[in-house]
């Protein structure tokens, strides 16, 4: 993705933040002192903490991510792309992971199409405030806006495991 098209998120401060579709040194620090306190429950209801298995490692990845809502169902975003490391893990374990807000419950995610994931990108834009700094597309476009980019960015449904 780093070589066909360009983080718009790579402007002003959130550069120090976010390097060509990756996160920074200082990104990661951020990252994983918020999946702390969001694993802990004390950031709002947005944002949870997912729990996946590295792919190398075997080893349980924290990432804190937001949480997008779409017709009663809750899913999460990939805001840097397949290239994010989250992603990547969640597809080596088969979308097997956890969830946590103080508790840590297993989840199933399953990763919607691409032909269906433009509502749910236009709803995650709504409420992810930095997040949708990564997205070529200002939040209140039309749906259309959404579909055109929509392959370029994964979407997993949260089910119960």
């Amino acid at each position: 993705m780093a070589s066909t098209y360009h983080d718009p998120a790579e402007r002003g401060y959130l550069r120090l933040f976010y390097r060509d579709w990756h996160p920074t040194r200082l990104g990661k620090l951020m990252t994983g002192a918020l999946a702390w306190v969001s694993g802990l429950g004390l950031t709002p209801q947005v944002l949870l903490t997912l729990r996946v298995k590295g792919r190398r490692s075997g080893r349980l990845r924290d990432t804190v991510l937001v949480v997008a809502k779409h017709d009663g169902q809750h899913y999460l975003v990939s805001m840097l792309g397949d290239g994010s490391e989250w992603v990547r893990n969640v597809r080596a374990a088969g979308g097997k992971a956890f969830v946590k807000r103080g508790q840590s419950h297993p989840v199933q995610l399953t990763e919607v199409p691409a032909g269906e994931r433009g509502p749910i990108l236009k709803a995650y834009c709504q409420v992810a405030t930095s997040g949708r700094q990564h997205f070529p597309v200002s939040p209140k476009a039309p749906l259309s806006e959404f579909d055109a980019v929509a392959e370029r960015y994964p979407v997993f449904r949260i089910d119960p495991a």
